[in-house]
């Protein structure tokens, strides 16, 4: 998704040519495998790809610089860039485009957890300044790259129930994170990476270790033109409350998943337009039962792609109406599944929304749309799932940010005879910035996961809240807290209940 820039400059260039997403798209899409999901917002996608570049002023070049009470302090461009791009994602973080999701841990708690203690960027890229010596930290220089790694360790309490099953443990936890940015005057690279361990210290309840690294190259070309190679690798283990997960494991599977994607972007005045593929390369280990038995997932390894193009017209420079259409492919290495049946699949789908920009605080967009997913094996039933997507960007004050975030994703099942289901997710943040170096910040959402009325499965919805404060002790020194409480609902089957707080000191650079 991109919110356009208009010819004043305040907005970014995005979208291609209906001509080339046409050749690059039909030419590709007999080639390579697609995904079973719906089109929409990459998390991992920079902030400067979806907002305006924050306001940049001559004279204002000391990010340090105290600020007057009625006024806000603009990051010089290069400060500005690197700032973004270590900051909180943009308001449709969990949106996903051609089937990726780099920020996923398997558990939609930890990723409310994991979100509530992280920089907020604001909406309109600017940020009040009271207190120079309060200046976030500038990073490492290396060459013409901008290092800014962070540690956090915290202490932290889970509490885990399905039915008459109870896990209460207390844990140890590592987050690493860092951000590498250019400083160049044309292109810019940035690559991120997160890792998560954990150690129990008393208690039972499985320990959930992330891995996440992505790569983003922007290039800037001739004739109005962008294009971004991405790359990236996730590790995660499958939560307890996926509708995959293996029942009564002691120990879920791990997933390993490989993403590369390249998309082109070009403006033609009135006309807007975009064109993307990604690949995405799926590996789950084997699960291990209480028992010590151990469950081969193999039959799920698979490898996906997708392939979208937009057309957008600038009505004017704050609405923009477009259509989008997608093409989606799966093929699992093993024909068959464990159970006997042929998964590999083909989607394709489209949608008619709206971008607008209605100046410094209030941005986003909205879509409507159909998606048809078919498996190969006549006897899963296919999935017809009308879609929503969307994200709206509001600061009603300064200090305060609002996002929301609509997204439809089609998952394929494990259960015999089951083809998958449709997961229809709402997720909302709120940022508030009590003091100049007390922030508190509330999210959640819910999940409505709706099967096909044919198959066997009953539907379920998941409901998630954390609410986190993060205080500022210095430029190298924040101290965290947070709490959160996830719900899933059956309507056939257990219910589950997962609560977990903590307490942490991030040391960062």
């Amino acid at each position: 998704m991109g919110i356009g820039k208009n010819k004043a400059g305040h907005r970014t260039l995005r979208l291609t040519a209906w001509a080339t997403s046409a050749l690059l798209g039909w030419g590709i899409a007999c080639a390579v495998p697609m995904p079973v999901d719906a089109q929409s917002l990459p998390p991992d996608q920079n902030l400067d790809d979806t907002l305006p570049a924050p306001v940049t002023s001559a004279a204002q070049t000391d990010p340090t610089a105290a600020a007057p009470d009625d006024t806000q302090t603009a990051l010089p461009a290069s400060q500005a860039s690197a700032s973004a791009s270590n900051a909180d994602t943009p308001p449709n973080m969990r949106l996903r485009l051609d089937g990726v999701d780099p920020t996923t841990t398997g558990s939609t708690l930890d990723d409310d957890l994991r979100r509530v203690n992280l920089p907020q960027s604001t909406v309109d890229g600017l940020r009040t300044r009271q207190y120079p010596d309060r200046a976030d930290a500038q990073g490492i220089p290396l060459g013409t790259f901008t290092l800014r790694p962070s540690v956090n360790q915290s202490v932290n309490i889970e509490q885990d129930r399905t039915g008459s099953t109870r896990d209460n443990r207390s844990f140890l936890q590592t987050d690493l994170r860092s951000t590498l940015t250019s400083d160049w005057d044309r292109h810019a690279l940035t690559v991120t990476g997160e890792g998560i361990w954990q150690r129990n210290i008393s208690g039972t309840g499985e320990e959930k270790p992330t891995i996440s690294l992505n790569a983003d190259l922007r290039l800037d070309l001739p004739a109005d033109t962008t294009a971004h190679v991405t790359a990236g690798y996730q590790f995660y283990r499958e939560d307890t409350s996926d509708p995959n997960a293996i029942a009564g494991a002691s120990k879920q599977s791990a997933v390993n998943q490989f993403t590369t994607g390249l998309s082109l972007e070009r403006d033609f005045g009135l006309l807007r337009g975009t064109t993307a593929l990604a690949l995405t390369r799926t590996v789950y280990s084997d699960a291990e039962l209480s028992d010590g038995t151990q469950v081969t997932l193999s039959d799920r390894d698979q490898t996906a792609g997708t392939w979208r193009g937009r057309i957008g017209y600038e009505l004017s420079p704050a609405i923009i109406p477009f259509v989008e259409v997608n093409l989606g492919r799966a093929i699992y290495d093993q024909t068959r599944d464990s159970n006997g049946y042929a998964r590999s699949n083909q989607s394709y789908g489209g949608k008619g929304g709206v971008e607008f920009d209605l100046g410094e605080k209030f941005k986003g967009e909205l879509g409507f749309g159909y998606q048809h997913t078919e498996f190969d094996d006549s006897r899963l039933a296919s999935i017809d799932s009308p879609t929503i997507d969307g994200n709206l960007a509001w600061s009603p004050q300064r200090g305060t940010d609002v996002s929301i975030g609509l997204s439809t994703t089609v998952q394929p099942s494990t259960t015999p005879g089951l083809s998958g289901y449709s997961a229809y997710q709402l997720t909302s943040t709120v940022s508030h910035q009590l003091r100049d170096d007390l922030t508190a910040k509330l999210t959640g959402g819910t999940i409505w996961r709706d099967y096909p009325s044919s198959g066997s499965a009953a539907d379920e919805t998941e409901y998630d809240a954390a609410f986190g404060l993060t205080w500022g002790i210095n430029r190298y020194l924040d101290l965290t807290s947070n709490v959160g409480y996830q719900l899933t609902t059956r309507k056939e089957g257990d219910d589950t209940r997962q609560l977990q707080a903590g307490v942490g000191l991030t040391v960062k650079r």
